[in-house]
């Protein structure tokens, strides 16, 4: 992998600046720091500014886990000109074989953190996040999510997170797909995306070079990304690069 914002990469990202580009960003982990409690999730106030200033000489896009109106509440007065949620799937709309599905499953996981210390089910409506960070027990934890999943009538994707599992429906789409779609709606001819997850795997597998340059916080063996950023920290250097660049 390469440090996106190592000195000899400096012409990829002026490349990138004066192109016709659309900047995609998830957000927990990437815009904002983890933190303990998923409702405490916020940018700190200067990396706020700068993504202000970005979105007003790029267009951008947050492609978030979170469902849409929450991380929509999260981005402040920044003009962001696509915002999706659920991993890729909202604001599409959900046919009633979706909310079938996802009744179930809810119905199901439900159950299983009445009677699981620890487990904490968060209802995205069209994706569901069981949480085990709190659990004393958390192989056990994982294993009886999966467990209740693999009994469903309908397959689930699940996707692991950082002491998390997302569910989604098998054939729902997926950060990649979205990203794909909204660089074609935005007319733009290459897209940046930066994201900290294992979900993010999917706009980092899409085989584009010269369309999309994928970035990773945190440095890893296992990610499909290109490049990487040392810690979240670095995103506000990303943005004040970004920023120079395009205002040349």
């Amino acid at each position: 992998m390469n440090e996106l914002l190592h000195p000899r990469n400096t012409e990829v990202l002026s490349q990138l600046a004066g192109s016709r580009a659309l900047l995609g960003f998830d957000f927990d982990g990437t815009l904002a720091p983890i933190v303990a409690s998923r409702d405490g999730a916020h940018m700190r106030r200067t990396t706020l500014t700068l993504f202000t200033r970005v979105c007003r000489l790029y267009p951008t896009a947050v492609i978030s886990g979170r469902s849409r109106p929450d991380v929509a509440a999260r981005l402040g007065d920044a003009k962001v000109r696509y915002v999706v949620g659920n991993h890729g799937l909202e604001p599409v709309a959900a046919s009633p074989h979706t909310e079938k599905a996802m009744n179930e499953a809810r119905e199901v996981l439900s159950r299983l953190a009445q009677v699981t210390p620890g487990l904490d089910l968060e209802d995205k409506r069209y994706s569901l996040a069981v949480h085990y960070r709190r659990s004393r027990r958390k192989r056990e934890a994982r294993a009886a999510v999966l467990k209740a999943l693999a009994q469903l009538s309908r397959p689930m994707r699940v996707v692991p997170g950082k002491l998390v599992l997302n569910v989604v429906l098998a054939s729902a789409p997926n950060k990649g797909d979205a990203l794909l779609l909204l660089r074609a709606k935005a007319k733009a001819d290459v897209a940046l995306f930066v994201g900290d997850d294992v979900t993010d795997e999917d706009v980092f597998r899409i085989d584009q070079p010269g369309r999309l340059l994928s970035v990773r916080v945190g440095r890893s063996v296992t990610t499909a990304a290109s490049y990487y950023l040392r810690e979240q920290g670095s995103i506000d250097a990303l943005l004040r690069r970004l920023i120079t660049l395009r205002e040349r």
